[in-house]
């Protein structure tokens, strides 16, 4: 069941938001910290727990910022674009931005894209796109044209779709809307017609999207005031061809068709989108929350002072302009159900959150008996909340341990990190986790002896990390040699580069079989691999082999004759258990064969040549049995080896 949790605002003072609102919120490189770029010249970072401001920074009179300010993750520096073609990096100790790196480009910028895993990705006003290292390293280069004349970028959007960057951007042409889909790795561009179907007269006043592994789901609220669904394909059956896609309804009247100011959309979860927009001609502005699975309204809250028709949403917080202040409202949900989705669920509500009644009430409809009922249970949940509340600690426990982490000894660490991990986790564990990695690591690099090793094996078990959360901890492993941590990494991360992955299938090559026998490493892909007479059988081989042919052996028609070798000689396995059970980490981790080639070369001729020895030993083995399957309780497939 969703919930709107009580309203708040990060500044006491108005922001320069001009007719059409802010030009943007973005995530900082801090789980809490958020970039507010308004219409004018200046750029804010806002702190949403301490409800204020770190920073602010303000482009020169007679400048003005055009497009949202973004933070670089990958060097934690802030990036603005001001008069269109002024490109600005600075970071948090800069002060004037006159004064901070300067970049003038040869055409107009639309947006910056920036999210973890990748470089910025910069879209101009004509349908370019291009990275921005590259950009950086020739700003005047010609940039070209890709949309047609007089077709204008309504909206955009950035993902990573199986660690690779996906781009789509909405644009219109005389009331025509077309969907342009970019993909990194492959380069191709495809172009969509959106067909509006009978509603062809409707203007789409708001976007929002979602990707899964096949599909973007482009949700679009029109001046119907009805909100539609387009699925289009991320990987085309025609790249070249403007193909088309159709909208299906998903919602009708979700607010009103003649609303007088802007109204937004943004996607929540899976079955949950955020409204905002008039429910009704004469009612004030709201900001509902709907069930698309079930086609339910779950929560409104009125808005009274009016907003700029703008949302943006992260993590667990939605942002908008209420009135001239920029204001928070906590969302919370639950795993859907259809009883919570007709409002069966009783929920405590805050004084200022209310179903607005001309909506259908559907909890009211079931009967006062059982409301009554429920009355009781409400309370008893009240009360356990408000205790629960009062017992917890001032400091939280995930601070705590990060000042733990930059001046204990790592057994203290390693106590107080297993304290903190047996406490009932909260909806921000995984990035919790990821800053506890990333405090580490940092004492890692600034003390050489330092190296928590138990620690950071308890923070990989928890499941929550990726490559990108904390892109260090793989640097760090591979230096140290630690193969255990390597092996659990590469089955616990989805994200893991190429580059990486074939990092780590040269150390695995390269260790001796004694330092690996003292490692401890996860067997479970192995299973009776190995030959008890492995190293008699290779003592047995001929010393030189030309051309297939042992030299000393001097009549073909003599080795015709003789019986075949026993099948156990040429099934025996060429690298010891613990060897095999490192490769086999490499062959299930996820990786692309293009991107992954180029990096091989950097592996010794004898290492790859064992490599190749070991999965032709794989191959036999799954040839043994009818199902084509190898013994162990998570081994490598047949399409993997293969």
């Amino acid at each position: 069941m969703a919930a709107l949790e009580e309203e708040f605002t990060l500044s006491a003072v108005p922001l320069g938001a001009g007719p059409d609102g802010l030009l943007g919120v973005e995530q900082s490189d801090r789980t809490d910290q958020f970039l507010v770029t308004d219409s004018g010249r200046t750029v804010i970072l806002y702190k949403v727990s301490d409800q204020k401001p770190l920073g602010s920074w303000s482009v020169k009179q007679g400048q003005i910022i055009t497009c949202p300010a973004v933070c670089n993750f990958q060097t934690r520096e802030y990036i603005v674009v001001h008069d269109n073609k002024v490109l600005r990096l600075w970071n948090n100790e800069d002060v004037n931005l006159d004064k901070v790196f300067k970049a003038t480009l040869s055409a107009e910028v639309y947006r910056i894209h920036s999210i973890q895993g990748t470089e910025p990705l910069v879209l101009f006003k004509e349908g370019a796109v291009r990275g921005l290292e590259a950009l950086l390293a020739e700003p005047q280069q010609k940039i070209e044209t890709v949309i047609s004349d007089e077709e204008v970028i309504k909206w955009t959007k950035f993902f990573m779709v199986f660690r690779h960057p996906v781009l789509v951007f909405i644009t219109e042409k005389h009331g025509n809307y077309f969907a342009y889909v970019q993909m990194f790795n492959s380069r191709i561009l495809s172009k969509y017609t959106l067909l509006l179907g009978q509603e062809e007269k409707t203007v789409i006043q708001s976007f929002s999207a979602s990707v899964d592994r096949k599909f973007i789901s482009l949700m679009s609220l029109s001046s119907d005031g009805c909100i539609y669904e387009t699925l289009i394909p991320i990987h085309p059956s025609d790249p070249e061809k403007n193909q088309k896609v159709v909208r299906s309804l998903v919602l009708k009247t979700a607010v009103s068709g003649n609303a007088r100011n802007g109204v937004a959309l943004t996607i929540l979860d899976q079955d949950h989108i955020a409204v905002l927009g008039p429910p009704l001609p004469a009612s004030k502005e709201c900001l509902s929350i709907w069930n698309t699975k079930f086609q339910t309204l779950q929560i409104s809250k009125e808005l009274p002072q009016g907003t700029s028709g703008q949302l943006w949403y992260y993590g667990e917080n939605l942002f908008m302009l209420h009135g001239k202040f920029l204001t928070v409202i906590p969302y919370k949900c639950e795993v859907s159900s259809l009883a919570g989705a007709l409002g069966k669920l009783k929920h405590s509500q805050d004084p200022g959150t209310h179903s607005v009644s001309h909506f259908v009430n559907w909890e009211t409809s079931q009967g006062h008996g059982l409301g009554s009922l429920n009355s009781e249970p409400s309370k008893r949940m009240l009360r356990r909340r408000k205790s629960e509340a009062s017992e917890q600690p001032e400091v939280p426990a995930s601070k705590q341990l990060l000042s733990t982490i930059k001046k204990d000894s790592e057994k203290h660490i390693e106590v107080e990190l297993r304290k903190f991990l047996a406490i009932k986790r909260t909806p921000d564990f995984h990035t919790v986790i990821g800053d506890i990695v990333i405090g580490l690591l940092g004492r890692c690099k600034t003390e050489p002896s330092f190296y928590p090793r138990n620690s950071l094996m308890q923070l990989i078990q928890t499941h929550v990390l990726s490559y990108s959360l904390c892109p260090g901890l793989m640097e760090v492993a591979l230096e140290k040699t630690d193969v255990q941590m390597l092996q659990l990494c590469l089955q616990q991360f989805p994200d893991i580069p190429e580059a990486i992955t074939c990092a780590c299938l040269k150390i695995f090559l390269s260790i001796g079989d004694e330092i690996l026998q003292k490692a401890e490493v996860n067997m479970e892909s192995v299973s009776d691999y190995s030959d008890a007479v492995q190293d008699e059988h290779m003592e047995e081989q001929p010393a030189i082999l030309q051309n297939g042919f042992n030299p000393e052996e001097d009549n073909c028609d003599k080795e015709l004759n003789e019986k075949p070798q026993d099948i156990t000689d040429t099934t025996s396995c060429p690298v010891i258990p613990k060897k095999a059970a490192l490769l086999n980490a490499i062959l299930r981790s996820a990786y692309s064969e293009t991107f992954l080639l180029p990096h091989l070369k950097d592996i010794p001729a004898q290492h790859i040549t064992l490599f190749l020895q070991y999965l032709y030993f794989l191959y036999l083995k799954c040839s043994e049995n009818a199902t084509m399957t190898l013994p162990g309780i998570h081994p490598p497939t047949l399409n993997q080896v293969r």
